[in-house]
């Protein structure tokens, strides 16, 4: 699980504008880190230009998912994951950097805006904090230990079947133990019955 790309952009009439990004490439060879951001940023602006105010979406694009979010104040975010991230985190994250860079960032500045002139320093601690959803996210984190209580409570429900299937069989061997105690009852009683005076 990992996430590539952060931006905010600004959805235009025509086109969008990106107003600040954030990117984890290193696991890209050197020679192609400029052009995967290039790439990413590209990406980014067509699907915030194509997508409705207020509208969320995920877009696939090769082994990519583009998580884009459009707010009605046309700020936009997008984040670029490989297809095992969690999409509910993602969108979690995008509100969250949206939210904060509407209070940081005033809305006049959005339509002119770039990331040279923009002063938000956030995206890329985000961008590393997100990149484990189950430390980022407290539900995620809560699901992750909800799924290792259960794979524990099915080890040890496995355990207890085969216990029980051991239990079984001395249950089985204790009622074979049983008839012939029983048989060796009747055998001493008959044996004995001889010395007994009438």
């Amino acid at each position: 699980m990992k996430l590539y790309s952060l931006s905010v952009l600004h959805k235009g009439s025509t086109k969008a504008n990106l107003l600040k990004a954030a990117y984890d490439l290193s696991s890209f060879s050197f020679f192609q880190r400029s052009s995967v951001q290039e790439f990413m940023t590209f990406t980014s602006a067509l699907i915030v230009e194509r997508s409705a105010l207020g509208s969320r979406a995920s877009v696939k694009e090769q082994e990519y998912l583009c998580h884009v979010y459009v707010r009605n104040d046309n700020l936009g975010g997008v984040v670029i994951a490989d297809n095992e991230y969690p999409s509910r985190v993602c969108f979690t994250l995008l509100d969250k950097v949206l939210d904060e860079f509407s209070r940081q960032v005033n809305s006049i500045d959005w339509p002119s805006g770039s990331p040279a002139t923009i002063q938000y320093t956030a995206l890329d601690s985000y961008l590393a904090k997100y990149q484990n959803p189950r430390e980022a996210d407290a539900m995620t984190k809560v699901q992750a230990e909800l799924d290792e209580t259960k794979i524990i409570l099915h080890n040890t429900m496995e355990s207890l079947l085969e216990r029980g299937e051991k239990l079984d069989d001395l249950v089985q061997k204790s009622e074979h133990l049983g008839n012939q105690s029983k048989a060796f009852y009747k055998t001493a009683r008959k044996q004995n019955s001889c010395c007994e005076i009438m």
